[in-house]
C-alpha cells in the first residue's frame, strides 16, 4: 500500500485506514510505538502489560540498588 504524507498543523501524518487498525487491533487512542533503522519507520502497538511489567520491573531494581539511601533520606 502506497500512502501520501497529509499536512496536520506544522507536522505530517501518515492516515492509517480502519481495516489496517482493526486487523491490528489498535483503537485510535491507543499508544504506539516509533522505531526507525534510519530507512524505514515500524509502527507497533504498545502492550499495556509489557510496559506495567518493565516500569515494575525498573523500579524493584532502582529500589534494590538504593535501598539504603532512600532510607538515610527517610530518616
Amino acid at each position: 500500500m502506497i500512502k501520501n504524507l497529509v499536512k496536520h498543523g506544522n507536522s505530517w501524518a501518515v492516515v492509517i485506514d480502519r481495516p489496517i487498525l482493526d486487523l491490528l487491533k489498535i483503537a485510535p487512542e491507543s499508544q504506539v510505538e516509533l522505531t526507525t533503522d534510519g530507512h524505514s519507520i515500524r509502527i507497533s502497538r504498545v502492550n499495556s502489560d509489557d510496559n506495567n511489567a518493565k516500569a515494575r520491573a525498573a523500579r524493584a531494581k532502582v529500589n534494590s540498588k538504593h535501598s539504603k539511601v532512600s532510607k538515610k533520606l527517610a530518616e
